[in-house]
């Protein structure tokens, strides 16, 4: 009788749903698809289950934090946004107005959450203000006068980092003089006051880190180079930072990747696992390029993604849960190929150099899936999409879907972040949970980004006004986006057309990303 009575219980619990599925809260610093949808999938594909705000509360952080004390009591870990916290989002960080007594209330906000939720996993992520190296006029991502000035602005910068750094010859002297003259006060005013505000924040952030109130925080900078105001201003904070140990605070060279990364590391920590995870480079300079918009050695930043993610480098790929292959160019640069209006085409000469250099770096992925390893890859040798040759031999070898994880979109940080992201919780999915994230990276990074973005560019070069388009759409969507859809699904039957079944938008009225949604 008893043992009838456990069995029925047993069976009971079996069948049930997973009512007690962990929770994870996820305030992301803006709804793209890559900051926001993408990295939730990646997670909830392993059965936990991702609470987030209401999208039109990301801009709004009074009714964010309202909706942060109500949900943390009732979440096992939180990966949030500073930046939407304190400014409303990444992009309003760049240019907010905001008081700086209010900033510093919202700051207070962290330690109160804290005494309510002791025992909440609370993983921060922020950014330093980027310095782009120019302005394009039209650009939201930036004050107005960044269009016209951004140039000069970032030059300014440039050679004030360098002065603190070592010496100004007499010619960077005299430019230095004239740039100074030649911006006008009221943008130089406006522009480092707001970051003198954003880095007093970011270091009370990095005080309540030490203090446990935070338990984990890293601050990206997005957009930099090695001499730059980001680049000066993350001096100054890691110096502030060198008695916070690593596996408590970091500063990277990045941004948008962060979210996939800190989500991994709440995986991780609820699970009680550090995955091992080795990193192959391509031939030549490999680990020691300094990607474009980065200011740092890529091997140095994958290195750091590792440790933000929770696992563990390990120098054998024989002993790694994951092992990331990153395709890098030989000799160091970091193209360009896909983001010029109009397309410039390559010479037959960089033709040859490209698919020379994919049929050696896909053979050393080839040989790693038949060693049975779990292979990613990192695409990275263009700053924005996919390699086509390298992407071309991998399908001709029929290797795109025994990957664990694929990324090829936007800076070099970007992708390696969210590639090591993906394949370390690939361990812990379904085969077609894993193609199904692969489906996404393949039409988002290789068909759209590398590809139909390239093809809508040249069509919109009819336009006198095309770059104005490219920024924003606007009267044009309706007829851009239908023209899209037609390249992207002619794309997918020809390379995937079991992954066909999708709509795909572009969810901020822009050519840059798009968002991919299967039916």
């Amino acid at each position: 009788m008893f043992r009838k009575f456990f069995l029925t219980l047993a069976a009971i619990f079996f069948f049930m749903p997973n009512v007690y599925a962990e929770k994870i809260l996820f305030i992301p610093h803006d709804n793209r698809p890559v900051s926001s949808q993408q990295p939730a999938e990646v997670v909830s594909q392993l059965g936990y289950e991702i609470i987030s705000p209401p999208t039109e509360f990301l801009t709004q952080p009074d009714k964010l934090w309202a909706w942060f004390y109500e949900n943390a009591p009732f979440s096992d870990a939180a990966v949030v946004s500073s930046d939407a916290l304190l400014y409303g989002g990444l992009i309003p960080s760049r240019s907010h107005e905001i008081p700086e007594e209010i900033l510093n209330s919202r700051v207070e906000n962290f330690k109160t959450l804290r005494e309510k939720n002791p025992n909440l996993n609370l993983y921060l992520f922020g950014s330093l203000m980027r310095t782009p190296m120019f302005g394009t006029p039209g650009d939201i991502e930036e004050p107005d006068y960044y269009g016209q000035y951004g140039m000069q602005v970032f030059q300014l910068t440039m050679l004030l980092d360098k002065q603190e750094i070592s010496k100004l010859n007499k010619n960077e002297k005299m430019y230095l003089d004239s740039l100074e003259k030649e911006i006008p006060d009221e943008i130089l005013d406006d522009y480092f006051a707001r970051r003198v505000k954003n880095l007093s924040a970011t270091k009370k952030l990095l005080d309540f880190t030490h203090e446990d109130i935070i338990n984990f925080f890293i601050i990206g900078r997005d957009d930099n180079a090695p001499l730059s105001q980001t680049h000066r201003e993350n001096r100054q904070l890691l110096e502030y930072m060198k008695n916070i140990p690593k596996t408590k605070a970091q500063s990277h060279a990045g941004i948008d990747e962060f979210a996939m990364l800190l989500l991994t590391r709440a995986v991780n920590d609820l699970s009680g696992t550090i995955p091992f995870v080795n990193v192959q480079f391509n031939r030549g300079v490999g680990e020691k390029i300094v990607p474009k918009y980065s200011d740092e050695q890529i091997g140095d930043s994958i290195r750091s993604e590792i440790l933000i993610a929770g696992a563990m480098f390990v120098p054998n790929p024989e002993r790694a849960d994951f092992v990331l292959f990153v395709n890098t160019d030989p000799k160091g640069e970091t193209f360009e190929l896909h983001n010029s209006l109009p397309p410039i085409p390559l010479t037959e000469k960089q033709e040859k150099y490209f698919a020379r250099n994919a049929e050696k770096f896909s053979a050393m992925i080839e040989d790693a899936v038949n060693k049975n390893l779990p292979v990613g890859v990192a695409d990275i040798i263009s700053a924005n999409g996919s390699d086509n040759f390298l992407m071309n031999e991998l399908y001709e070898k029929n290797l795109l879907f025994k990957l664990q994880a694929y990324g090829g979109w936007n800076t070099a940080t970007n992708t390696s972040g969210f590639a090591l992201g993906t394949g370390i919780l690939a361990k812990k999915m379904s085969r077609q949970s894993i193609d199904r994230l692969l489906a996404r990276r393949y039409l988002d990074d290789w068909a759209y980004q590398a590809n139909v973005r390239t093809q809508i560019a040249d069509y919109l070069t009819k336009y006198p006004n095309a770059l104005q388009i490219y920024l924003n759409l606007g009267e044009h969507e309706e007829e851009i986006v239908k023209r899209e859809n037609i390249l992207m699904h002619e794309f997918a039957v020809e390379h995937f057309p079991q992954w066909n079944g999708f709509v795909m938008s572009n969810p901020w009225h822009r050519m840059f990303e798009c968002r991919i949604d299967f039916d």
